[in-house]
């Protein structure tokens, strides 16, 4: 049975079924409530803006330190544009052999919408060919892909294949120039055919207070107990990253009389 489109947002692929599955439980995350990433924000909103409007765009790479809002940004980019027509299909890793199959069913799908193929934490290891279908999507072979399909991957490395310190040595410079070993050229070269590569950094102690004081927003909290009690859980979790944030509200907030 096809999706409508029209009443669907978003879908994930399930091997088991072999087929696409409808998401009635949206994350209602927004872009304003992602806190010290505009840049990123504005990047990814404007590029995908000129997806949907048709115009020339590219596949992106948001890669960096965990919790960092890379796959929220995602999430509240399909809340903030799901009324223009853009869809979501998240697929996992160790899905991409069924890609080509999901290519072929969104090129019968209305260009009206425009679909992000989303997939999350995205890395291999030495050894995995699972990657191989992504260079379709993302340049072509015999056939290109559809003209309304991207690949949106978030990545704890820029680099998506690992690398060698052999590797790394076998490179060297000529006539000024960098030239890597030829292994190391083709690791390389899967992260190269992103157009859009965002990085995504661990945020300061001041960035990660703004972030738990939005989260607060509408509720009545002492904001230097607040701040305290934030950074105390913070520094139990051996991290003050966004994630970690909205892990401390789940905690704290139900510990509040309304």
């Amino acid at each position: 049975m096809r999706i409508d489109w029209h009443q669907v947002y978003a879908a994930i692929w399930r091997s088991h079924s072999q087929k696409l599955k409808p998401v009635q439980r949206l994350d209602p995350v927004r872009l304003s409530e992602l806190k010290g990433i505009d840049k990123q924000k504005t990047a990814i909103v404007e590029n995908t803006q000129h997806f949907i409007d048709g115009k020339t765009s590219n596949h992106a790479l948001l890669w960096g330190a965990r919790g960092t809002g890379k796959s929220s940004l995602i999430k509240a980019l399909l809340n903030e544009l799901a009324p223009s027509g853009l869809r979501v299909v998240q697929i996992d890793k160790d899905d991409l052999g069924y890609l080509p199959e999901i290519l072929d069913a969104l090129e019968q799908e209305d260009e009206q919408f425009r679909f992000i193929i989303f997939c999350d934490d995205l890395s291999f290891e030495e050894g995995e060919s699972s990657y191989k279908p992504l260079k379709t999507l993302l340049e072509g072979g015999l056939e290109l892909p559809p003209e309304h399909v991207r690949l949106y991957a978030t990545s704890n490395r820029r680099h998506l294949l690992p690398e060698k310190k052999s590797e790394n040595q076998l490179s060297g410079l000529v006539d000024g120039e960098i030239h890597y070993a030829d292994s190391l050229e083709d690791k390389l070269a899967l992260s190269d055919r992103f157009g859009l590569t965002l990085s995504f950094y661990p945020a300061n102690w001041e960035s990660y207070f703004d972030i738990v004081m939005s989260l607060f927003t509408g509720v009545t909290v002492d904001k230097e107990q607040l701040h305290e009690a934030s950074r105390l859980y913070a520094m139990g979790r051996g991290s003050h990253s966004g994630r970690t944030a909205r892990q401390f509200y789940q905690f704290y907030r139900a510990s509040l009389v309304d």
